[in-house]
């Protein structure tokens, strides 16, 4: 039985999207064992009149909440009774195998760091994001914002954690790993990067060299790797990009007649595409390098994307026992 701990809490739609998400992903494994932190009364209410297994669901009370706007810092120590940092105590005394959570990001951060710790080894934890290809695959990147500067060593860190996520909880057998950089040539970049890449050629068999942002959603590789300051820059280019090209799309689909015709046969293909794009798809973004396994669900999270969050991040990750196969390889150097 995989335990999962759902922050209740968390999350701009919270608690009914978050409650409702996590019942399907309940209704879906029959070896899921899922437990709401939260407000007793409020989830108790939410759960009124629902079907599900009752002898797999519990309610642990958790007093206060995280806002999305409160100080990450402050907000982990003046709230320790709150539903977030209460999930991840569960992981850390081993009561729950994984947290999903859709809460404030700096303070789940900040808090999986003070409470849960590092894994032995890794430095620094990397926030990583799956990300549709135009191919129909996805692709994995990180450090996408945990930590905006990171040495040749935390960059190879981060594509050890990334090689073995791609291929234990995304099924990759054999994943490509790429250096995001400012061109293909070995030479590119500035130190850091150049220094990145000896590292990966000595010890990544898989390493398939640097990949230009623009190649990133091409399919081209299975894992890209980069500092958590160029990662986020690249995230929100690619997600104001993606809403603006469906925002320039609807408007001219709308816009008389004949493209109200024409967008009416094409509608099939445009809802593929946009469901291919879309973040409830994969549901959330592991914090790797964390002792414990920490899955960061998007603010806005609607039950889908709960549901997937549930089903493909923490479920799958905790079953192949991804940290352990992390700390295995890196005691080969």
């Amino acid at each position: 039985m995989i335990r999962v701990a759902l922050d209740a809490m968390g999350g701009d739609h919270a608690p009914h999207e978050v409650v409702q998400g996590g019942l399907a992903a309940l209704a879906e494994l029959d070896s899921l064992q899922l437990i709401l932190v939260g407000q007793q009364d409020v989830l108790t209410k939410q759960l009124e009149g629902k079907s599900y297994p009752k002898n797999r669901l519990e309610i642990f009370h958790a007093p206060e909440v995280i806002l999305a706007d409160e100080a990450p810092v402050l907000a982990v120590r003046r709230k320790k009774e709150s539903s977030m940092m209460i999930a991840i105590r569960m992981v850390k005394e081993g009561k729950a195998d994984a947290v999903v959570s859709a809460g404030n990001t700096g303070a789940l951060m900040a808090g999986s760091l003070l409470i849960a710790g590092r894994l032995g080894g890794i430095e620094r934890p990397a926030l990583t994001i799956v990300a549709p290809t135009f191919t129909g695959g996805n692709v994995v990147i990180l450090d996408v914002g945990a930590n905006m500067d990171a040495p040749a060593e935390h960059l190879y860190h981060y594509a050890l954690m990334g090689n073995i996520y791609a291929r234990e909880v995304l099924g990759k057998k054999a994943p490509r790993v790429a250096l995001l950089n400012v061109g293909t040539e070995e030479g590119k970049g500035n130190e850091q990067v150049r220094n990145a890449y000896e590292l990966f050629k000595k010890r990544l068999e898989n390493f398939s060299g640097n990949i230009e942002a623009r190649d990133v959603l091409s399919g081209t590789a299975d894992v890209v790797v980069c500092d958590g300051f160029v990662g986020n820059i690249l995230l929100k280019a690619v997600e104001g990009l993606s809403a603006g090209i469906f925002s320039v799309l609807k408007e001219a689909f709308t816009s008389n007649i004949k493209s109200k015709v024409a967008a009416a046969l094409l509608m099939p293909k445009l809802r593929g595409l946009k469901k291919r794009f879309d973040y409830a798809e994969y549901g959330g973004a592991p914090l790797l390098g964390i002792d414990g396994i920490i899955i960061k669900s998007h603010g806005s999270s609607n039950v889908r994307a709960i549901r997937s969050a549930i089903v493909t991040q923490a479920y799958r990750f905790a079953r192949q026992d991804v940290n352990r196969q992390i700390l295995a390889e890196l005691e080969k150097y």
